[in-house]
């Protein structure tokens, strides 16, 4: 399992990448760069499109249902949650947000089956579990009486990360990363009511102390991707690695990585085998950046078992 580089470009603190279907094309974010990134992956030619503040998670957008023509894109900024129906075009605000923006912005996102867009939150000062997951649904309806909103759906967390479904839309995935847990629930996509909340997999915390090249630490769960047999893809930050988990959280594979700091994992390309990774060098030690120049690149590498396709924000 080998990774090759997608550009020689860095980006600060790459996360939410997706592969767009329709157009072949792979985009992800930088947040602390408050950039969003598209990339040719066949010509290597990266478009980038500054953000007025820190673009936390994007989803690709349909019209009017989910194989309607595309549109654009969904995207929460720090203080709401945002439409683009074109590349580099103006930006419309769907929903405000429901935190302080001064002390907390948008995090890990992504649409879910149904058309709907989820974004959790991330609590700044991370002393206190004040971050909370939201979804957003905008999907055409005649008899709504009211402009849509987000909806709370789950808190307790510090950094909202790992966001994912199940093949069957059964079980929603959400991780903590301050905490080093992953919860799921069971999810019913109809209503979009969650249930049965337990704990999908529990890391221990980092070593008092702990500098990254020191043994005694896996890292940390950030951004996830499921492939189309249930497995979760998590990247571990600080872990320099990307661990595959089958359904009951058994460890199938510890999959090393060329940097620190992996963020966020999504399967791509026409088979949906390339496995696609965003990474992060914002705020690192110098001798770390030093030690790793690729820091803050996105990488890909082949794998045998498809991911699950995108799924479209609806409106």
């Amino acid at each position: 399992m080998n990774w090759q580089t997608l550009s020689p470009l860095r980006f600060e603190l790459g996360e939410s990448p997706f592969w767009h279907p329709d157009e072949q094309m792979l985009y992800w974010v930088d947040i602390a760069g408050q950039q969003i990134h598209r990339c040719n992956v066949f010509m290597r030619e990266v478009q980038s499109w500054p953000m007025p503040s820190e673009p936390g998670c994007i989803a690709p957008a349909r019209r009017g249902s989910p194989n309607g023509p595309a549109a654009g894109l969904v995207i929460a900024l720090r203080d709401g949650i945002y439409r683009a129906p074109v590349w580099g075009g103006d930006l419309q605000r769907l929903a405000a947000a429901e935190h302080d923006p001064a002390n907390s912005r948008f995090n890990d996102g992504k649409a879910d089956p149904e058309g709907r867009f989820w974004a959790g939150t991330l609590y700044e000062p991370r002393d206190a579990r004040r971050a909370e997951l939201f979804s957003l649904d905008c999907r055409p309806d005649p008899a709504a009486a009211t402009a849509p909103r987000l909806e709370r759906k789950a808190g307790q967390a510090t950094v909202a990360n790992g966001l994912a479904w199940s093949p069957d839309a059964a079980t929603l995935y959400w991780a903590d990363t301050p905490s080093h847990s992953i919860r799921a629930w069971n999810w019913d996509r109809r209503s979009n009511r969650m249930g049965g909340e337990r704990i999908f997999k529990q890391w221990p915390g980092k070593p008092e102390g702990w500098q990254f090249g020191m043994p005694g630490y896996q890292g940390r769960p950030d951004g996830a991707a499921v492939d189309s047999q249930g497995n979760y893809y998590v990247a571990m930050f600080e872990g320099a690695r990307v661990l595959k988990l089958s359904p009951t959280a058994e460890l199938l594979a510890d999959i090393a990585v060329p940097v620190p700091c992996p963020t966020m994992v999504c399967f791509g390309g026409s088979d949906l085998k390339t496995l696609f990774l965003t990474s992060a060098r914002h705020k690192r030690p110098d001798l770390e950046l030093q030690a790793y120049p690729e820091a803050g690149c996105v990488f890909s590498m082949q794998v045998d078992v498809p991911g699950l396709p995108v799924n479209f924000f609806v409106d």
